[in-house]
């Protein structure tokens, strides 16, 4: 199996430091290369007091050699060196040009999956980065409609304990009932499904909406989202064979013995999905873009500008995201 591409994501926040401790660490990771800026590498890993890298670093990805010593590198040049903690600018170009390069690279059969460090959003908007993250640029360079409400990417976020997809990801609250279409429900239900079936090995996966309003609306009594939305929503992917539920109430929907009676929720909006996944699984919880031709994960936490050149970042997150892009990308190989 070809080796994983990693996108370098903003050099000033941890994301180069977490991959030069797994690097370092060796600890049966799977193999992956770096798509970035090898001197920031390097200066990473002094950072976290590891030894001096051995890198390969080459132009074209499709140069890189068998697993070795030493950690490939897929070159895209900083503009200026990184100050830990302190993102600029311009180096938004070359964190955006990582991640152009790292799905090439998938597309192109060099690399069998992307797993992408975080990015600051503002910062690369200042380079005229149309899109509001990582799913929907990624979307884009895939060919994919990011922009089709009906038809987009899936989000989902996965613990050892807890999968949950969103609905909507980054809508303001205020919008999210409105952005809350059947049709949008019947394809985030489908696409999860699928996922489930080809990339986690669930052969019947069990499927359950989260509610929109307390107690799930308590039948029309404290909103109708779930009797007019969510609930023939899911009567639609039953009709096509899927193993749904009506929306249920969200405030007991993620105890352990609820879990134990479903494999996915379906969050309806950004923090009722979140909230959960964080709770449960911090430091091991991995971010996931279904949907989409490649796959794609993400360790589930920000830049961490705050502690970044400390050497106080956890990798945990960013091995378990490496760990699932392996095991999804094996899985597909066999298929």
């Amino acid at each position: 199996m070809k080796p994983l591409a990693v996108s370098m994501g903003d050099p000033a926040g941890i994301g180069l430091e977490l991959a030069a401790r797994v690097w370092a660490e060796r600890d049966g990771a799977p193999q992956f290369f770096l798509v970035g800026d090898p001197d920031a590498f390097e200066r990473a890993s002094v950072r976290i007091g590891a030894p001096k890298p051995k890198l390969n670093v080459v132009g074209d990805a499709a140069k890189l050699g068998a697993a070795s010593d030493a950690l490939g590198v897929l070159h895209v040049p900083l503009a200026m060196e990184e100050t830990p903690g302190a993102p600029d600018p311009v180096n938004a170009e070359a964190t955006i040009a990582a991640i152009e390069r790292g799905v090439a690279a998938v597309r192109k059969g060099a690399a069998s999956a992307l797993v992408t460090l975080p990015i600051a959003k503002a910062v690369l908007h200042t380079a005229d980065f149309g899109f509001p993250g990582h799913t929907e640029f990624i979307a884009h360079l895939t060919e994919q409609d990011a922009w089709a409400h009906e038809r987009g990417p899936v989000m989902m976020l996965a613990g050892p304990s807890l999968k949950v997809a969103l609905a909507t990801i980054h809508t303001p609250l205020a919008q999210a009932p409105t952005a809350l279409t059947r049709e949008r429900l019947v394809h985030v239900g489908r696409v999860l499904g699928q996922a489930l079936q080809r990339d986690f090995g669930i052969a019947a996966p069990r499927i359950v909406f989260a509610g929109l309003n307390p107690h799930a609306g308590e039948q029309g009594n404290i909103g109708r989202e779930e009797i007019d939305i969510v609930d023939p929503a899911a009567a639609m992917l039953r009709e096509e064979g899927w193993d749904v539920s009506d929306a249920r109430s969200a405030d007991a929907l993620f105890h352990e013995d609820a879990r134990r009676r479903y494999d996915a929720v379906i969050a309806l909006y950004h923090d009722q999905g979140l909230i959960p996944i964080k709770t449960l699984h911090f430091w091991d919880a991995v971010n996931i873009t279904l949907g989409l031709p490649t796959i794609r994960t993400s360790p589930d936490h920000g830049t961490g500008f705050d502690i970044a050149g400390k050497g106080l970042a956890r990798a945990d997150s960013f091995r378990a995201a490496l760990k699932l892009a392996g095991e999804m990308a094996e899985r597909r190989s066999r298929a």
